[in-house]
């Protein structure tokens, strides 16, 4: 039944999440738009980073105020009263420094995507289990309040039965940007593509039926992939992913009783339509399109789980994040990419 409003994002309570202390490991891009959120959000401690270039590293503690820099993850885990490590190393090295950090006993919030493949992941998960810690991917837009609203539409219902998902994430790159790097795990499943099969299992749930087509960057690495797959409800999602090329990044969910239109880049802040499949009854989401500063939300949740002793986020589990993971080994597998460290 088409619902008469949106359901109310459903956000840990203020008062229930505690300020972790965190440390960062690799003062990147994505490192700067985590910290300036944390510290727009005023609830989480930045109290050490650590990076490969000593001067980076103590020009990004000192814009963002954090009090220590080092140039190792071994010293950043010898930090006292660390509570908590963000990874934001290149894909490659999410495996090692996370389980290094696991091992060290520390909570870990690692960046997306948990690993390279299914078989690093289920070594983070049980190293997290061993060490009775939090281990949780750092897929940021799972956390926001579009996406609650989303999850919620789809619990209940309101869609009838779903039948199809379209989805793009195409962005231009030059030649010279990381993402081309087959030295650094690049091409474009696990930047890009992560979003689109993320988004369809949180839709439809794990596929059953896999069908991948790719073309190859000029380095070597995968530039774009178009994928079909078939979910056990009879969904169908049909994805595509371009390093070459920028595309509007929107996404289309049709059940037999409404649709859903997600404008712009699906997985990032900002509105979408909600319209009846029989009438001209329609329900907006709007929110400010703030994009990054809503990267406080994965944190909040995070310390929230660490606050009430869950080892396992509720809203993106450990298994959530290894079906993602055996989904694009998949893809990768029908069209021979193979990275450096599994050769």
């Amino acid at each position: 039944m088409f619902p008469s409003s949106l359901p109310v994002p459903h956000l840990p309570e203020p008062d229930a999440i505690p300020a972790l202390r965190w440390g960062i490991l690799g003062p990147g891009w994505i490192a700067e738009h985590f910290a300036k959120a944390l510290q727009q959000a005023g609830r989480q401690k930045l109290v050490a980073v650590a990076g490969r270039n000593g001067e980076k590293t103590r020009a990004f503690a000192d814009k963002w105020a954090i009090p220590q820099a080092m140039t190792s993850l071994d010293e950043l885990l010898a930090v006292r009263d660390l509570d908590a490590v963000y990874i934001a190393t290149p894909h490659n090295h999410h495996f090692p420094d996370g389980l290094k950090a696991l091992q060290a006993g520390k909570h870990v919030l690692i960046e997306k995507p948990l690993a390279l493949n299914a078989a690093e992941g289920a070594q983070l998960k049980a190293e997290a289990r061993r060490q009775k810690v939090l281990c949780m991917e750092a897929m940021w837009c799972d956390f926001t309040p579009k996406y609650s609203v989303l999850r919620q539409l789809l619990a209940d219902g309101a869609l009838g039965e779903l039948h199809t998902l379209i989805a793009d994430h195409g962005e231009f790159f030059t030649p010279d940007h990381r993402i081309f790097n087959a030295d650094l795990a690049g091409g474009t499943m696990l930047d890009l593509g992560s979003y689109l099969i993320a988004f369809s299992m949180m839709t439809g749930g794990a596929p059953t039926f896999i069908q991948a087509s790719g073309q190859p960057a000029k380095s070597g690495v995968n530039g774009q992939a178009s994928m079909l797959l078939q979910h056990k409800s009879g969904m169908h999602s049909v994805l595509n992913t371009t390093l070459f090329s920028n595309t509007p990044g929107r996404a289309v969910i049709a059940g037999s009783e409404a649709t859903i239109v997600l404008e712009g880049q699906f997985y990032a802040p900002g509105g979408f339509v909600m319209a009846a499949s029989q009438d001209n009854r329609m329900l907006r989401w709007q929110e400010p399109d703030n994009r990054y500063a809503q990267l406080h939300h994965e944190a909040d949740h995070f310390a929230w789980c660490v606050g009430q002793g869950i080892t396992d986020s509720p809203v993106r589990s450990l298994d959530t994040s290894l079906l993602m993971l055996t989904t694009m080994d998949e893809v990768r597998r029908q069209l021979g990419i193979v990275f450096n460290e599994e050769k």
